[in-house]
């Protein structure tokens, strides 16, 4: 890959000959110029509250698209669905269009920092933007740029993201290369990739996250390169000094899991585990705010509703409701479902502030599977971890306002497939070859139903799911006897401290065993068709397939 790409000259000329750039500005002339330019407003906290357009208020995966060329396609999946591509012709058009309208931007802000609490691979990352809110975003989100970042591998080869979040493309221009939406016009949204040129562009998009999750896909894509495997999942720290890793889609309680009062967090979204160790992508975090409890997650509630002076303060939350006094009401969704809130990690308490620790003694995949069938936690070998970490299973009880209660098997590689670009088979085989070489164990913990699937039984009681959580942490799990479920292909536990037997395997905890038995039939089927259908043709191992439940 070149170093340097005529878009990054492009655009450092127009920076360079902008008549007011605002760069590496301190963070309280970031958090006034927000409030001065209107872009937020300054709530009772000293939090700053922002609200997007309606097509602003999450990511837009199908106006996310990455360049695909011939030197490095057979790099990326483009079999998976958010991988959606477009040609470089295309790319260029659209940045074209962007720096034309940053000519005429009244302000510019720009904001150095890098992604990866390790030195020996942050990447350097430049964000360019007419908004004051967004570079601090980026200021509150990533790393400062450390004093050793020579040591890094990609210190001479850095990303550069253009991100102007309220403009909008010409879509008449973008026929056939952009979205077409069923009315037939053509989208007037990019959130644009370059790989190879290592440049980025979001046009139209206002929420914050298209930022952050384009910079994390872009690292997850550089890294397998560099031999390091990235993983969308929390990390904390013992007192022993040894790290977990808790892999989980949405409802899985990651979050609720993670905040462990006797374990130091790393971080809660992205980490990096390379030669050293694992690593925190990130300096800040990102929070579903939707029915926060300060009772449940008080440590989280308190990072962004603690009072300040606004200009000490500095996070954002982004779509929330609030009252005319100030106060949010984050149990109010009729404007969206996601509202979120971007704060320093130093927010929290109980944090690592290196946000680095050596190589995972355990690592923890988080379902909660709402049929009622998965042992609440199993053992799994390095092929059984690699399948688990191919099929990144959850089940959601799909939308209650139709009336429909039945659980949804939900599949997400890597617990985040719209952030994992690589062919799968890398990631995999890079879990399996770290697990090996270091020792690692990994547990399935099940934080769904027993008894019955949903609507029969009842969810795991969450005492219980964190004394199976700390035998799994504390080794204490390690050299338990186990029973190998040859339908399921994990291995269970016969006994766990301080819970009770009887529910470590699922089928004893129903009623009608011919039920449980014709439930986990089923969900096994989805399994196997699962795999088939993403993975029949991408090259993973043998004695991998085998341990697919259904196989």
């Amino acid at each position: 890959m070149s170093n340097t790409s005529k878009l990054k000259d492009q655009l450092n000329k127009v920076v360079k000959e902008h008549s007011n750039v605002f760069s590496n500005i301190p963070r309280k002339e970031l958090i006034q110029a927000s409030v001065d330019n209107k872009e937020a407003i300054v709530a009772e906290s000293g939090a700053l509250a922002t609200w997007t357009p309606p097509e602003s208020t999450g990511r837009s995966p199908k106006d996310t698209v990455v360049v695909k060329r011939g030197s490095s396609e057979k790099t990326i999946d483009w079999t998976s669905p958010n991988n959606v591509p477009i040609d470089e012709e295309t790319f260029n058009m659209i940045f074209e269009d962007a720096l034309n309208i940053l000519k005429d931007k009244e302000k510019v802000y720009e904001t150095d920092r890098v992604i990866g609490a390790d030195s020996s691979y942050a990447l350097p990352v430049k964000v360019v933007t007419d908004k004051a809110l967004h570079s601090l975003f980026v200021d509150n989100m990533f790393r400062p740029i450390p004093g050793d970042i020579k040591k890094s591998v990609f210190n001479q080869n850095g990303y550069t993201l253009l991100a102007l979040p309220y403009d909008k493309l010409d879509g008449s221009k973008y026929g056939g290369r952009l979205r077409k939406f069923a009315n037939g016009n053509t989208s007037n949204m990019a959130v644009a990739m370059d790989m190879d040129r290592r440049i980025g562009v979001i046009v139209g998009s206002a929420y914050c996250g298209s930022i952050k999750k384009m910079l994390f896909t872009v690292m997850n894509y550089l890294l397998p390169f560099e031999g390091i495997l990235p993983l969308h999942c929390s990390a904390n720290e013992g007192k022993d000094g040894s790290s977990a890793l808790l892999l989980g889609l949405s409802g899985t309680g990651k979050t609720t899991l993670s905040a462990d009062p006797n374990r130091a967090l790393l971080g809660d979204d992205e980490h990096g585990w390379g030669e050293n160790g694992i690593a925190n992508f990130e300096f800040g975090c990102y929070a579903k705010m939707i029915d926060i409890d300060p009772s449940k997650e008080p440590d989280i509630y308190d990072a962004i509703m603690h009072k300040d002076d606004y200009l000490n303060h500095g996070s954002i939350v982004e779509n929330a409701m609030i009252y005319p006094n100030g106060k949010f009401d984050y149990y109010d969704d009729r404007f969206t479902p996601n509202s979120r809130a971007s704060y320093l990690l130093s927010y929290l308490k109980n944090i690592k502030e290196s946000s680095t620790s050596g190589h995972p003694t355990t690592i923890l995949f988080l379902t909660a599977d709402a049929y009622g069938v998965l042992p609440p936690v199993s053992k799994l070998d390095p092929d059984q971890a690699m399948l688990w970490f191919l099929m990144g299973y959850t089940s959601k009880l799909a939308g209650t306002e139709t009336g429909v209660t039945e659980p949804l098997a939900t599949f997400s590689r890597f617990f985040g497939q719209p952030f994992m670009p690589s062919n799968p088979d890398v990631y995999a085989s890079m879990l399996g070859e770290k697990m090996k070489q270091h020792g690692t164990q990994v547990y399935l913990v099940n934080t769904g139903w027993s008894g019955g699937a949903y609507g029969v039984g009842k969810r795991m009681d969450i005492k219980l799911t964190r004394k199976m959580v700390e035998a799994t942490l504390n080794g204490s799990l390690k050299d338990v006897d186990y029973v190998y479920d040859e339908l399921l292909h994990v291995n269970v536990p016969k006994t766990c401290p301080d819970v009770p037997s009887e529910i470590l395997t699922p089928k004893n905890t129903w009623t009608d065993k011919d039920a449980y038995d014709r439930q986990a039939q089923m969900l096994a089927k989805k399994f196997s068709d699962a795999f088939d259908k993403s993975y029949g043709d991408k090259n993973i191992a043998e004695n991998v397939v085998k341990v697919c439940p259904g196989k």
